[in-house]
This record gives C-alpha cells, sequence and structure tokens, in this order.
C-alpha cells in the first residue's frame, strides 16, 4: 500500500473451536476474500457463506466494506463461525455504536465449545476399550 493511499484499515481476530481467522476490514465493494479466495468458493455451502457474512448482514454493511480473511486451524465450519467472531469485532474496532445490534444477535460472544482432550488409558475423552471378563 503506498502512502498517498488513506484507506484505514480495521481489524480483529475470531475464533471457534480450532479455528482462528484474523481479519482486516477496509471501505471498499463488499468483496470478502479467505485465504486469497472468494468467500463462495472456499465455503462451497451456502449456510456456511451466511454464516460469514451475518455480522456484515446485521449491521447493514453489506456492500460498504472489503473483507480479507487470513483463517487457519479446525474444519471449515469452525473457520466460518471464526470469521463471522472476526468480523464482528473489526466493525466494533471501526464503529463502536454497533455493540448494541451486534451484542444482541450474540455475535461478539465467542462460541466456548471445545473438544475434550483425549485422556491416556480410553480410546477418546470418555470412551473406554471393551472389557473381556475372560
Amino acid at each position: 500500500m503506498s502512502s498517498t493511499e488513506s484507506t484505514e484499515e480495521f481489524g480483529g481476530t475470531g475464533r471457534r473451536k480450532r479455528a482462528v481467522a484474523r481479519v482486516k476490514i477496509q471501505l471498499g465493494q463488499g468483496v470478502i476474500t479467505v485465504n486469497r479466495r472468494p468467500l463462495d468458493e472456499y465455503f462451497p455451502r451456502p449456510s456456511l457463506q451466511q454464516i460469514a457474512r451475518q455480522a456484515l448482514e446485521v449491521t447493514k454493511t453489506t456492500s460498504r466494506f472489503d473483507v480479507n480473511v487470513k483463517a487457519t486451524g479446525g474444519g471449515i465450519a469452525g473457520q466460518a463461525g471464526a470469521v463471522r467472531h472476526g468480523i464482528a469485532r473489526a466493525l466494533l474496532e471501526m464503529d463502536e455504536s454497533l455493540r448494541v445490534d451486534l451484542r444482541k444477535e450474540g455475535l461478539l460472544t465467542r462460541d466456548p465449545r471445545e473438544k475434550e482432550s483425549k485422556k491416556y488409558g480410553r480410546k477418546r475423552a470418555r470412551k473406554r476399550f471393551q472389557f473381556s471378563k475372560r
């Protein structure tokens, strides 16, 4: 970015499950890219696209900002939730007055559900190996 351009950039980090999304928003035409790919290519399912766009739709800023996301870890659904969380945080950094709408929709709350870690002597976190009497 050259010094003559004065596009201000706002960032936010979103997390869900094991996924982390680093989000940067700036004024633009409403283009969303995730890991250098268009949103509809990265998230092929319409439900995941809707989840990722939810924060922009709630604040009615869908076509106002260009969103650039770097998503890592977790699965595709977790990443979509992380993108939503990151966009909500970036919008909040840009304009504090959006907090009420974002909070009402629950977009600022990090989903705390995580996979429980595996325990030793077990197959998974809680499942035991099959018991054999003889």
